[in-house]
């Protein structure tokens, strides 16, 4: 272990605590998607007193904070370009049902997806990179930007923060996940594919009104929408290559009002998942056809249409080495954890690789003695806290490493990929 390493893991152990009462914290007070603004607010305070340039995201949610090295760390060297670390602010509207004394206290939310975790070890990466600075024990230059993201969960976050300008300058980025299938001390890592491109589906079903016990008097859009669900669900499977994965589902039905009534129209609204866009593709094709050959057969008029989605999250091979190796340095190849097959979930961190390289990696934070751990988007969702200190640790090493002179991560991820000033979020 070099010094810079001794003297960050005895600062990593010191902060513990301060770490875990702010995932805590945040855990208690928890805040949706687009109502993020006091996570956002103390986000802000505490990166403006470890002295970052910090910024408010839109509408006054999320943040963005450039750690600079120092004049005399530089030593007359031009600037470096920039390292991101993401961490995801929002919650979820589902009730805490835990009886932990952090719970949430609003009721109907609740982090059941790790984002307190998330952001609050890239504010602990953060603080960390601060005091080796102030101590003077960083080993080299380092130039990092953090980015506290709201509205993952609606897949509009992403966009915001690119807008204004999140990647400006930047090289890479990297982030990670909470994991509850695995244990902790596990860490998870993929290259290519990890998580699938999300589509929200529409489904528009226009018809006549009638009367119940008349339907030939009318043009029954439930009777539609009944034969468009069951082409949908039989005919993608057949349609799609069996080694390719397709997942379509549909989650929600409105339709009517009085039981002796058939309705006008009715909506359903469901999510498309896929890993390749060639796949995509070809499925939304399909959809188009199966609709137009129903709503004909039916007689009535039916619209789909795709609302706000994700690419699927390609890990760049490059990024994945340097964290995989950072990994290593600190917990040991046991703990690495290879990712087999990619996940059928979406994540909207693939609209930052658009731009620039980057990767997700999976951290292990399975709660101890539970023989079925809460998983994401559970009621009773909770982490082993001990993945907190161990998730600083993998980011700051991997940020640290990155920068290190001569080195492969110097040419390759630092060196030439830099993503200019855009206002274009797509």
């Amino acid at each position: 272990m070099t010094a810079w390493q001794a003297q960050a893991s005895a600062e990593i152990e010191r902060m513990t605590p301060e770490v875990i009462a702010f995932r805590r914290q945040l855990h208690r007070n928890p805040e949706p998607s687009g109502e993020e603004y006091q996570t956002s607010l103390l986000l802000y305070q505490e990166l403006n007193d470890l002295g970052l340039d910090v910024r408010m995201g839109p509408e006054g949610r999320g943040v963005i904070a450039d750690f600079h090295p120092a004049a005399s760390e530089r030593n007359g060297s031009p600037p470096l370009p920039m390292l991101a670390l993401r961490g995801d602010i929002d919650a979820l509207r589902i009730h805490d049902c835990k009886t932990a004394a952090y719970r949430s206290r609003n009721d109907g939310i609740m982090h059941a997806c790790g984002h307190d975790a998330h952001s609050t070890m890239v504010l602990g990466t953060a603080k960390l990179l601060k005091t080796l600075s102030r101590q003077g024990t960083l080993p080299w230059p380092v130039h990092a930007r953090f980015i506290f993201q709201p509205a993952e969960e609606t897949c509009e976050g992403a966009l915001g923060m690119i807008g204004a300008k999140a990647l400006e300058g930047v090289s890479a980025i990297l982030a990670t996940h909470m994991e509850p299938g695995l244990p902790y001390g596990k860490v998870g890592f993929r290259k290519g594919p990890l998580t699938a491109s999300c589509d929200a589906i529409h489904f528009e079903v226009e018809g006549t009104s009638g009367h119940g016990a008349r339907p030939h008097e009318a043009h029954d859009p439930i009777a539609a929408s009944a034969q468009l669900l069951s082409a949908l669900y039989l005919s993608i499977p057949r349609l799609t290559d069996s080694h390719e994965a397709v997942v379509l589902s549909i989650g929600q039905i409105h339709g009517g009002t009085s039981a002796n009534v058939i309705p006008e129209s009715v909506h359903l609204e469901g999510t498309l998942r896929t890993l390749q866009k060639n796949i995509r593709d070809e499925t939304i094709a399909h959809i188009h056809r199966i609709t137009e050959g129903i709503g004909t057969a039916t007689q009535t008029r039916i619209t789909f249409r795709l609302a706000v989605g994700t690419d699927a999250v390609v890990n760049d091979s490059t990024v994945i080495d340097l964290a995989k190796e950072a990994c290593v340095e600190f917990a040991g190849a046991e703990s690495i954890h290879e990712i087999q097959r990619p996940s059928m979930g979406g994540e909207d961190f693939a609209f930052y690789l658009r731009h620039v390289p980057g990767a997700m990696v999976r951290l292990g934070c399975a709660l101890p003695g539970r023989e079925n751990p809460p998983l994401l988007h559970s009621s009773d969702f909770d982490i082993d806290e001990r993945v907190l200190p161990f998730g600083v640790r993998l980011l700051a090493g991997s940020l640290i490493r990155a920068f290190e002179p001569e080195s492969r991560w110097q040419t390759e991820l630092v060196g030439d990929r830099v993503h200019p000033q855009s206002t274009e979020p797509g």
